[in-house]
């Protein structure tokens, strides 16, 4: 019987450019109060969302002033390169493990396009060696720091006594667009943030949590809800379902299905750690999982700190989550393109 995948750490990072609440309001109202006729009524989502601050792989004015595609896939590059190295480095760290030792690394990205991947160019700087199994991942979205997971975790599992680094990073920001005058951009400026969270994971030795299973539900004629238009000025969000609504109508019977392939059910899970796309859907995820109000606290609260990062954001809530002390099982969930459910379950080190 093959040994369980354990997590032996996680990793966080932020870019160095704070961007407040506040003066995305006001960065927004300067871009399209004149010429979007909507945008007062819209502009509410500043102070609903739920976020003090995100960061930025950019300052703020550099977002009003820059157009087009090569510009903000250079910011990509470079930013995203630099949050990989800063997770990574902290999660090699806190897991006592040298670069040189990962036998995989897993990348998890979709707000930008680098070819050679992210994982090649920081490779020498990182000290990877030169026999690294590389698996770069695109096009998961939200759900990618959950799913990258579960592949990660598969991938320790099919190769014991291997070593894999999972490095979820995402520029979200450089999809604000100046030019797209659609409640969906407005919005993005209102939620999205930057980040890059990492994590190892291995059979070889005891760690935070046992990866218990793993699945994804998708759901179908749902190609629409969540995406990107890719323009000449850059990538643009699609949001052309209301995402709270969806997700409190469906993502029980998904959850629970997922769940069910795996021995359980959802009267198991001691703790969801779910991905906080905005305060919306976070209320919208308590009442259909029946939580009570204000259970999924440490969601609240990254959210409030970090605004959406995308895939990075659920592991942000771990490592929060770890930090209070896991329960006996957590059940991580995210929804992403596709339109997809993914989950893991962990179970805390005895």
């Amino acid at each position: 019987m093959p040994e369980s995948p354990k997590l032996l750490s996680v990793g966080t990072a932020v870019p160095p450019y704070v961007i407040t609440q506040n003066d995305a309001a006001i960065a927004a109202h300067t871009a399209f109060s004149a010429r979007f006729g909507d945008f007062d009524r819209l502009s509410k989502v500043f102070a609903t969302a739920g976020i003090k601050r995100r960061y930025g792989v950019r300052p703020i004015d550099w977002y009003l002033e820059t157009s087009g595609w090569q510009a903000r896939n250079a910011a990509y590059i470079d930013g995203a390169s630099a949050l990989f190295l800063d997770a990574a480095g902290k999660a090699l760290e806190a897991a006592g493990v040298s670069a040189s030792q990962v036998d995989i690394v897993v990348t998890v990205s979709s707000t930008g396009v680098a070819t050679p991947s992210l994982d090649a160019r920081v490779s020498e700087t990182i000290g990877f060696r030169d026999d690294i199994l590389r698996v770069p991942v695109f096009g998961l979205g939200c759900a990618g720091g959950v799913s990258g997971f579960a592949i990660a975790a598969n991938l320790a599992k099919s190769k014991p006594g291997c070593i894999v680094l999972l490095v979820a990073v995402e520029t979200c920001t450089l999809a604000f667009r100046m030019d797209k005058l659609t409640k969906a951009n407005i919005v993005a400026t209102a939620l999205f943030g930057d980040g890059a969270a990492a994590c190892v994971i291995s059979t070889t030795k005891d760690g935070l949590a046992e990866v218990e299973m793993s699945g994804q539900h998708t759901w179908p004629d749902t190609l629409e809800v969540m995406g990107w238009s890719v323009d000449p000025e850059g990538l643009g969000v699609i949001f052309d379902r209301a995402i709270p609504p969806f997700a409190e109508a469906n993502i029980k019977p998904a959850i629970s299905g997922i769940l069910a392939r795996g021995g359980l059910s959802l009267s198991d899970v001691d703790r969801f750690a779910c991905h906080p796309g905005g305060a919306k859907v976070i209320d919208a995820l308590e009442t259909a999982l029946q939580l009570g109000q204000g259970t999924l606290n440490h969601e609240r609260d990254v959210l409030s700190d970090y605004g959406n990062m995308s895939a990075p954001t659920a592991l942000f809530v771990l490592d929060r989550l770890i930090t209070a002390g896991l329960p006996s099982r957590t059940l991580m969930t995210a929804m992403g393109p596709g339109f997809t459910a993914s989950c893991v379950s962990l179970r805390a080190a005895a």
